[in-house]
């Protein structure tokens, strides 16, 4: 059976160990993956560009994670022939579509930080009283 079929077949579901949207999920969901599809959604980057944009990602980090970005088919990656090489990434459609929803969240969780940080002083006062 090929993997056309067997996607048609199954019903997915993230909870489930086995559903491949876990690992999808993660990619998208994960510090790294988060940080860098919202830098791309903002258009074409090269690498260094990229790893400017995402204060603090490692070079290797940064590189496996637009691997599995790519893979999972929402990151497209372009090299051009040229000396030296040049290789720009940029969101697919399907990798857009995904980001809008995520820079939804991003931007409800920056424009909820004054509460969250609220509540970790509330929680961090308690916890240094002892509960």
């Amino acid at each position: 059976m090929d993997s056309t079929a067997r996607a048609e077949d199954m019903a997915y579901d993230v909870f489930s160990r086995q559903c491949p949207s876990r690992g999808t999920l993660e990619h998208v969901t994960g510090r790294w993956g988060a940080l860098t599809l919202g830098a791309l959604h903002d258009g074409t980057f090269r690498f260094n560009e990229l790893r400017r944009r995402v204060d603090g990602v490692s070079e290797k980090m940064l590189s496996q994670t637009l691997h599995a970005l790519e893979r999972d088919g929402l990151v497209h990656r372009e090299a051009q022939p040229t000396n030296p090489p040049r290789v720009d990434y940029e969101l697919t459609p399907l990798g857009r579509e995904i980001t809008d929803r995520l820079m939804d969240l991003i931007r409800f969780v920056e424009g909820r930080m004054d509460g969250v940080l609220e509540a970790r002083e509330r929680y961090d006062n308690l916890a240094a009283g002892g509960r």
